[in-house]
């Protein structure tokens, strides 16, 4: 199991003091929760996509290598890449640069958004949302695994003899995780592929996310990738701890009753009743989120939302203090508890790599002399084994 958290980069006044912070504050204290996210012993931080106020985070990338730089073994990733707005072959060069500037420790999950006005913004148009999401994939799964890739489709021009440089590293493409919150046809995306289905369970009840996920498994079997239990599982949720629940449930009342998605609606009880935010002790928590496995089965990431709705810096490193002191080790231990054998690790790159190549030496890229014609001029890259239309050894070893 991985654990970590999930910031949607949002700026939200502080409801308690009426302060709202700056985007270069908000910026400089979501590096600092990243980096104590390591210090605390969770694996992973991820970063969303938004291009409208009241968010920052427009690069999730740019972000997340300045924090590569700053970690030693935390996993980055991201919650979620617009596969919709975004061109893939940008997201081929920057999460295989991501790669390799973290030493392999990336990984990405793609959405389509859940903000209409961007897809016009990039020249989209949402009613294509769907069709957009499964072609613009097909391209970036092609772009990261064959050396030189001739397309053609309906949303973007063409391509010729196109190369994604750099390539992936070690001739790996980082593990995608298809995210979502209401649709069938990412769960089935996802399974065909063989990739990873994050459920970001934070706002319905856990039976809309139970026939989601159980979908995702089905299909992922029907596609040969092995049994429903062998498809990877990513969860998101939402918490907030003190040492007594009382404590907690009175210091982020304020916040949630305030919070600019679900501010205004539910109360916090009923809305803590039919989502997984779970306000309280550290015992409540564990006791919430050990029973995930038995309504979605063994799962490989369980990522919680921490830094929203206008909770200060302090605050939010209080919880991780807890999170990582008193919450995750107990949950990594009873979620371990009876866990199938053939129930697969979370995805990294080191057992990815060992996965492909089976203790051989990985592929390390080594361009040829080359003036950009690859229509002519063969591969690119002087380590190239040509496998039918595909050049490398990623075409030859990196399966679906």
């Amino acid at each position: 199991m991985q654990f970590g958290v999930m910031t949607v980069s949002d700026i939200t006044q502080d409801p308690t003091t009426g302060r709202t912070p700056s985007e270069a504050q908000r910026i400089k204290d979501t590096l600092t929760i990243a980096k104590h996210t390591e210090e605390v012993g969770l694996d992973v931080f991820a970063l969303g996509e938004h291009h409208n106020p009241p968010f920052w985070s427009s690069s999730p990338t740019t972000t997340l290598a300045y924090i590569a730089a700053q970690t030693e073994r935390l996993i980055l990733t991201t919650s979620t890449t617009l596969i919709t707005t975004n061109d893939p072959v940008k997201i081929a060069e920057d999460f295989a640069m991501l790669q390799h500037v973290s030493g392999g420790r990336a990984d990405l999950m793609l959405g389509r958004g859940n903000t209409g006005p961007v897809y016009p913004w990039f020249g989209k148009d949402i009613r294509q949302g769907l069709p957009l999401t499964i072609e613009n994939y097909d391209l970036l799964h092609r772009l990261w695994r064959e050396d030189v890739v001739d397309w053609e489709g309906k949303f973007r021009s063409p391509l010729q003899g196109f190369t994604s440089t750099p390539r992936p590293l070690d001739g790996v493409p980082p593990f995608v995780w298809h995210g979502s919150i209401r649709t069938p046809e990412i769960a089935e995306q996802a399974a065909y592929y063989g990739n990873g289905f994050f459920a970001n369970n934070i706002f319905w009840p856990k039976e809309h996310y139970q026939r989601l996920i159980t979908l995702y498994r089905e299909r992922f079997a029907h596609y040969g990738h092995g049994t429903p239990q062998q498809a990877i599982v990513g969860l998101g949720g939402q918490v907030f701890l003190r040492a007594n629940s009382q404590d907690a449930v009175r210091e982020f009342r304020p916040y949630f009753d305030n919070a600019p998605v679900y501010g205004h609606g539910p109360s916090l009880e009923d809305f803590s009743e039919m989502t997984p935010l779970t306000v309280g002790s550290p015992q409540q928590i564990i006791d919430r989120y050990a029973a995930m496995r038995d309504t979605f089965g063994d799962y490989q990431r369980q990522l919680f939302l921490i830094d929203h709705a206008g909770l200060p810096t302090k605050t939010v490193l209080e919880q991780l203090d807890i999170l990582g002191g008193e919450v995750v080790p107990v949950l990594r231990k009873e979620l371990q508890k009876n866990r199938p054998a053939d129930v697969p690790d979370a995805p990294t790159h080191r057992n990815l790599v060992e996965k492909i190549y089976a203790g051989a030496a990985p592929r390390e890229a080594v361009p040829a002399a080359n003036r950009g014609d690859n229509l002519t001029a063969g591969s690119p890259y002087q380590d190239a084994v040509r496998t039918g239309s595909a050049f490398g050894a990623a075409a030859s070893k990196v399966g679906a």
